[in-house]
C-alpha cells in the first residue's frame, strides 16, 4: 500500500536561497531536455529516448559543475522520466504538447530516499542545502518505508512529500451501521439517517477578496515587481481556498469511514455538473470528486465497505412505498400522495440509495446496476 504524507518545511534564509538556485538549475534541465526533443524531431522526424537524454545530461553535469553542481544525479533521472512521460501521454493523445516551464510553473524536485536526502528526527537533509526543519504535524508510521521524497514550492512556501510503502491493513469487521449518501450542491451530503452536511461554499466566501486582488493585479504592468506582488496575493488566496476544501473533506471522509460499516453512493459521472454553465462554479467549488477519491481509500483502513449503485430515479422514487413522484430540481421537499411520506428530497434519495446498497450487499439486486468503487491512484506529491 502506497500513501503520501505532506509536511511543511521551514528553511532558513540561506537555505531558501540555495533551494531557489537548485530549482532554477533543475528547471533549466527540464527545458533543455524538452528543447532537445523538439530539435531532434524537427531535424530528423524521430523522437529520442530517455536513455539518450540521460547519457547527455550525465556528461553535461560533469562538464559544467558550476551550472549543474547542485543537482543530484537521481533527481535528474527522475526529471528526464517526467519529460518522457509527458511525451508518451502526448503521443497517445491524452494531453497537449509539453510546454517549457518558467519559474512559476516549475514546482517540484524529486529524490530517491537515501540518495541526496534523509530524514533524521524533525530535520530533512537535502544535498547541498543542509538540514531543513520539518513540521511533523503527524508521525510517520514505524512500519513505513520511505521510497521517494518530493520537495515542493508553492506561493513562497516550501513543502516535502514522503511517498511511503506501508503493509496492507489487516482485514477487520466493521460493526457500525450502514448508510446511504446522496451528494449535491444545495447540501453537500445527505445521509439516510437524516443528517445533512451543509455546503460551506469556500470559493464563493472568498470571491469578494479575490475580485479585489485580481483587479489590483490587472492594473499593474505585466511582469513588473508590483504585478508579481499582486499575483502572489491572488495565488495565496486561491491556495487558502484549496486548503480549506481539502481539510474539510479529509475530516468528513475520515469520520464517515470510522462510523459506518457500509457506505452506499450513486455511481455518478460528475461532468454533467462541471460542464454546465450554471453549475460549474459551484460544482468545482464542492469538489465532489475529491470526496469520492478520499473516501475510497480511507475505507480500506477501517474495514468499511463502499458500494456504488445505479442513480436512476433515486430522487423521484418514494422511499416509503416505491411510487415514482416526479418533481423538478427546485422542489426541495418530497411529498408522496400515496403513502403521505414528507421528507427532504435529498434524505429521500439517500434512503433509496441505502436500500439499493443493502440489496447489492445481499446479492439480491442485479449485478449490472452496481459497481464496487476502487481507490484511484494517488498523484505524485499529493
Amino acid at each position: 500500500m502506497i500513501r503520501t504524507y505532506k509536511y511543511r518545511l521551514s528553511p532558513t534564509k540561506k537555505q531558501r536561497f540555495v533551494l531557489d538556485g537548485l530549482f532554477f538549475q533543475m528547471q533549466t534541465v527540464y527545458n533543455d531536455a524538452l528543447n532537445q526533443r523538439r530539435h531532434e524531431w524537427r531535424q530528423s522526424r524521430r523522437s529520442i529516448t530517455y536513455y539518450d537524454q540521460w547519457a547527455r545530461m550525465r556528461d553535461e553535469r560533469r562538464r559544467l559543475p558550476e551550472e549543474m553542481g547542485l543537482l543530484n544525479a537521481t533527481s535528474i533521472q527522475q526529471m528526464l522520466r517526467r519529460v518522457d512521460k509527458a511525451y508518451r501521454a502526448f503521443y497517445k493523445g491524452q494531453c497537449g504538447a509539453p510546454r517549457f516551464k518558467g519559474r512559476n510553473r516549475f514546482k517540484s524536485v524529486e529524490y530517491r530516499y537515501g540518495d541526496g536526502c534523509k530524514l533524521t528526527g524533525s530535520r530533512l537533509y537535502i544535498q547541498h542545502v543542509g538540514d531543513v526543519r520539518v513540521k511533523l504535524h503527524r508521525p510517520i508510521p514505524d512500519d513505513a518505508v520511505i521510497k521517494q521524497v518530493i520537495v515542493k514550492r508553492s506561493t513562497g512556501r516550501w513543502y516535502v512529500c514522503f511517498q511511503l510503502e506501508l503493509p496492507d491493513p489487516e482485514l477487520t469487521v466493521h460493526t457500525g451501521p450502514a448508510v446511504g449518501i446522496d451528494v449535491g450542491l444545495h447540501s453537500l451530503l445527505a445521509l439516510s439517517d437524516g443528517r445533512l452536511v451543509d455546503n460551506p461554499h469556500w470559493l464563493r466566501a472568498s470571491l469578494a477578496k479575490l475580485r479585489v486582488a485580481q483587479r489590483r493585479m490587472a492594473r499593474r504592468k505585466k511582469f513588473s515587481s508590483g504585478w508579481r506582488k499582486a499575483a502572489r496575493r491572488v495565488a495565496k488566496l486561491q491556495e487558502r481556498v484549496a486548503n480549506q476544501r481539502s481539510d474539510f473533506w479529509h475530516k468528513t471522509t475520515g469520520e464517515l469511514a470510522k462510523t459506518y460499516s457500509m457506505i452506499a453512493l450513486e455511481d455518478l459521472n460528475l461532468s454533467f455538473m462541471t460542464r454546465n454553465g450554471n453549475l460549474s462554479l459551484s460544482a468545482h467549488d464542492a469538489a465532489l470528486g475529491m470526496f469520492r477519491q478520499m473516501l475510497s481509500y480511507k475505507v480500506e483502513n477501517t474495514g468499511s465497505q463502499l458500494i456504488a449503485v445505479n442513480p436512476r430515479n433515486t430522487s423521484q422514487v418514494c422511499s416509503g412505498c416505491g411510487v415514482i413522484v416526479a418533481k423538478s430540481l427546485n422542489v426541495r421537499v418530497h411529498h408522496c400522495p400515496d403513502c403521505g411520506v414528507v421528507l427532504d428530497r435529498d434524505i429521500n434519495a439517500a434512503l433509496n440509495i441505502l436500500a439499493l446498497g443493502l440489496s447489492v450487499r445481499a446479492s439480491t439486486y442485479p449485478v449490472g446496476d452496481c459497481v464496487a468503487l476502487e481507490a484511484p491512484p494517488l498523484q505524485r506529491g499529493e
